[in-house]
């Protein structure tokens, strides 16, 4: 089976290096801009109304990966799939962001942890009562994060 994405549109960043992308959003008050190609813009009819969004894209810059790799948060080698980390077989990143404002097809975002450039593959909005879980176990992070 072939697995295809279309790339929707292009985040725009502050950070121009990859060493200066924060590791995670959550650290990040960093503002960005969210285009989505004209083509998909009837897409964002009503997204305005979530605080939140979520963001996901190709991580464009990695080259390979390994099953195993060390995570900036520890010194141990991890299995790819309990991490992160960028450089993976499917290089698919994702982030939640806070949506300041919708302009057209531009989503103005707060909270960017992205290259600028990066290729857009798809947006859905943040809904708590889907995506907030409770008691959750968070494996070689505790005592972390």
């Amino acid at each position: 089976m072939k697995i295809e994405f279309k790339q929707i549109g292009v985040i725009h960043s502050p950070y121009g290096r990859l060493e200066d992308v924060p590791c995670q959003p959550y650290k990040s008050k960093a503002t960005g801009e969210v285009e989505v190609f004209k083509e998909y813009e009837e897409g964002l009819k009503d997204v305005e109304g979530f605080s939140h969004i979520i963001i996901l894209y190709q991580f464009h810059k990695s080259e390979g990966y390994s099953l195993l790799t060390k995570p900036i948060l520890d010194e141990n080698l991890r299995g790819v799939f309990a991490t992160r980390h960028p450089n993976r077989p499917n290089p698919i990143g994702i982030s939640f962001v806070k949506l300041l404002e919708r302009r057209g097809n531009i989503l103005r975002v707060e909270g960017i942890d992205v290259l600028d450039g990066t290729p857009l593959i798809d947006i859905k909005p943040y809904i708590p009562r889907f995506d907030l879980k409770e008691n959750v176990r968070i494996g070689w992070l505790k005592g972390k994060v």
